[in-house]
């Protein structure tokens, strides 16, 4: 068969991509393709579940814009499918008086987003809602929860399938040719044609825009992200939510407690260099791409910019102990027999030359039967219905060009 749209990536993004092409529309010919033998096995099925509010957003800013907008499509989409969730609330918590300003600062960030019902909350009233955690003041934010993507993403893939979307599994993209009327997927599974290509590829979605063309603008840095659980008996010191305040030079939110869907209650993660793109490992090293990563440009940029935050990040990858003295700043209650080491994710971190991260949805267009989606961080999952009904359009008004 050949097929109207392709689409590499079966993480939570392309398979809403696919998603919102089957509802817009129906009967259209599509197939999904991903190196791993199922659906949301790196990024979408390691992480950990919060459904974020947009309060940290750049006002206007695609981020800010597509959070608003997914947030709303992915409650209404797991009301209507029976998917799992809670829409619990969250505190963003001042430690100290000296981080006041900031957390005003976000305070005003979520009012410009728009976002209802998010107020101060003084040392008193944010102890009634988290008992234990060390607080000069906070922000309670009533839209943030928590849901499991790898459902979410499941739940796509089932609904795909109800309507004829066909997926190949277990076949690694190695080349994409593009002929004048239409494209061939080379996969290790074999051949396939399709008249239009989307790219998801996640921690590879650098490498995949280099199949189809010269660039070298962005190159994708892996970050592992760290957590410990904490041991059951210790469950009652966090109810929900606990974040801090980040930290505005360094381009991650700092570890925090997060309330699992599932049951559970996860502390951190810290953001570490990780030593191959799908690296979930400390001790997972892959020397080509680990070169790849050090001699790029960008990331020597960054390197000098944090090392101090990085090297810090780096110690508490390997030290229990800095990890726990970090949630303490939080908890001070938390202790080292309270944690034992949890999962791990990756987040892909698209940078340029000049060492800037690209903290925004990036989506390339080429030769109008292409659409590459080239950085897609956080919010992305909460975010995947936007941002597929945005590429699903972008993929549409080609097909009627």
């Amino acid at each position: 068969m050949k097929y109207d749209i392709t689409i590499i990536g079966a993480g939570i993004v392309g398979l809403a991509t696919a998603f919102q092409l089957s509802e817009q529309r129906p009967g259209i010919k599509l197939c999904i393709i991903d190196k791993e033998a199922g659906v949301a096995h790196h990024q979408t099925g390691h992480n950990s579940g919060v459904i974020h509010s947009g309060i940290y957003y750049r006002p206007g800013g695609s981020k800010a814009l597509n959070c608003q907008r997914g947030y709303r499509y992915l409650l209404d989409f797991c009301d209507q499918y029976q998917v799992p969730y809670e829409i619990c609330g969250k505190v963003i918590v001042a430690t100290q008086k000296e981080e006041l300003p900031r957390l005003d600062k976000i305070l005003e960030t979520g009012r410009a987003n728009g976002m209802e019902g998010i107020r101060i909350l003084s040392k008193e009233e944010t102890l009634e809602k988290e008992p234990h955690v060390r607080a000069v003041r906070s922000i309670w934010v009533p839209q943030a929860g928590i849901v499991h993507y790898r459902q979410v993403a499941e739940t796509y893939w089932r609904e795909l399938q109800n309507r004829g979307t066909k997926g190949y599994f277990q076949a690694k993209v190695t080349t994409i040719e593009q002929r004048p009327d239409e494209l061939i997927i080379h996969t290790t599974q074999g051949s396939i044609q399709t008249q239009r290509l989307i790219t998801c590829g996640g921690l590879y979605s650098d490498k995949l825009i280099q199949m189809t063309q010269d660039w070298d603008d962005v190159h994708v840095l892996p970050f592992r992200g760290e957590y410990y659980e904490l041991v059951p008996e210790k469950q009652h010191l966090v109810n929900n939510l606990i974040y801090p305040i980040p930290n505005p030079d360094f381009p991650f939110l700092g570890v925090h407690y997060t309330r699992m869907i599932k049951g559970g209650i996860e502390a951190g993660p810290n953001a570490v260099l990780a030593f191959r793109r799908e690296g979930y490992s400390r001790w997972d090293i892959h020397l080509p791409e680990l070169w790849e990563t050090l001699s790029f440009p960008g990331f020597q940029k960054i390197a000098v910019r944090y090392w101090r935050d990085g090297l810090g990040e780096m110690v508490r990858s390997y030290s229990k102990r800095a990890f726990v003295k970090a949630l303490q700043h939080l908890i001070p209650e938390v202790g080292m027999d309270d944690l034992r080491r949890g999962n791990a994710g990756v987040r892909a971190m698209a940078c340029d030359h000049h060492g800037n991260l690209i903290d925004d949805f990036l989506i390339v267009e080429q030769d109008n039967r292409i659409i590459h989606v080239g950085n897609a961080p956080s919010p992305a999952a909460t975010a995947s219905l936007a941002i597929g009904e945005t590429v699903a359009n972008k993929a549409l008004a080609q097909m009627s060009a």
